[in-house]
């Protein structure tokens, strides 16, 4: 499986981006996908995430309201659209997949393929 991330860019606060993440190769094997982010000098934070065929969603308190997650199957495309975005969202986010069950988990290590980071940021 592989994952490509792309969309980041700069943007004044208020402002939207939107990411796309296009996996490739055995995406018969995904189960869920997720979006991290990581901010210079801080810890990887898990943002959202879906089940690839369906299932729930789950979302971080700091994106609930603001970020939506979907998916495209016939692009194999998860997207990731970012309202209202606030300097604290700068970070480079990057996306992963997770074999097996669509169960969302918002820990890192499970995750099994994880595409290069595409840096957003947010000016004040």
């Amino acid at each position: 499986v592989q994952l490509q991330a792309s969309g980041g860019g700069l943007v004044q606060a208020g402002g939207s981006l939107r990411l796309s993440c296009e996996v490739s190769g055995h995406t018969f094997s995904v189960g869920a996908m997720a979006w991290f982010r990581q901010a210079p000098g801080k810890e990887r934070e898990f943002v959202t995430g879906m089940g690839w065929n369906g299932g729930s969603t789950l979302y971080a308190d700091s994106a609930k309201g603001r970020f939506t997650i979907s998916r495209d199957n016939a692009k194999s495309t998860v997207y990731l659209q970012m309202n209202s975005l606030k300097p604290e969202d700068t970070a480079a986010y990057h996306c992963a997949a997770r074999l097996g069950r669509n169960t969302v988990y918002s820990t890192s290590r499970l995750y099994n393929y994880w595409g290069q980071g595409t840096q957003v940021t947010v000016s004040s």
